[in-house]
C-alpha cells in the first residue's frame, strides 16, 4: 500500500513538474473569484432548464475537485468550496482542444480548479457550470483521504490526530 501511495505521489509531482515545463505555474495566485457554491445554486433557484438555456446565470467558481469522471472528449468534475459542492461541464470544444488536452493530461482529484461559463441543468437534473474556461489553481501532490474508511493505518491515526 505504500509503495502504491508513493507511486502516486511521484505520478502527481511529475505532472507539476510538466506544468512547469510547458511555461505554467502549478500554484497561480492571481485567479479572482466572483462565486461561490451556494451562490451558483441561489442563482438558479426557482428556475427551469428552459429557463436556464434561454436566460443564462454566467458564473465563476473556485474549489478542490472532488469528483472527476472522464469521457473521451467531455468531462464532469464536481468541485467543492466551503459552501458547498457545484457540477461542471468541460468540453473539448468549449474550453479549447489545448486547454482540454492540457486538463486530461495534468489534472487529479484532489486539485484546485476555476472555471467559468454558464449554468444549465443536466439530464438528470443536476446544476452544473458549462465551462467556457477552465484553470487550474493548485496541484494536489498528495491524494485525498479514503472518503469511506477513513485512515486505516493504528499508528499513522496516532500520529497526525
Amino acid at each position: 500500500m505504500k509503495d502504491e501511495w508513493n507511486e502516486l505521489v511521484l505520478e502527481r509531482i511529475r505532472k507539476a513538474e510538466a506544468i512547469r515545463r510547458d511555461g505554467g505555474n502549478p500554484y497561480p495566485n492571481d485567479q479572482r473569484v466572483g462565486w461561490t457554491a451556494s451562490a451558483a445554486r441561489k442563482a438558479a433557484e426557482g428556475k427551469s432548464g428552459e429557463e436556464l438555456d434561454r436566460n443564462p446565470a454566467r458564473v465563476d467558481i473556485a474549489g478542490r475537485i472532488v469528483a472527476l469522471r472522464n469521457f473521451g472528449k467531455a468531462a464532469f468534475l464536481v468541485l467543492a468550496d466551503r459552501t458547498g459542492r457545484l457540477q461542471a461541464y468541460l468540453k473539448e470544444d468549449g474550453i479549447g482542444e489545448e486547454a482540454y488536452s492540457r486538463f486530461r493530461e495534468t489534472v487529479d482529484v484532489g486539485d484546485i480548479a476555476w472555471v467559468g461559463g454558464p449554468l444549465f441543468i443536466t439530464r438528470t437534473g443536476e446544476l452544473t457550470v458549462r465551462a467556457e474556461r477552465f484553470r487550474l489553481l493548485s496541484k494536489s501532490l498528495r491524494p485525498l483521504p479514503e472518503k469511506w474508511h477513513g485512515l486505516a493505518d493504528v499508528e499513522t491515526r496516532y500520529r497526525q490526530r
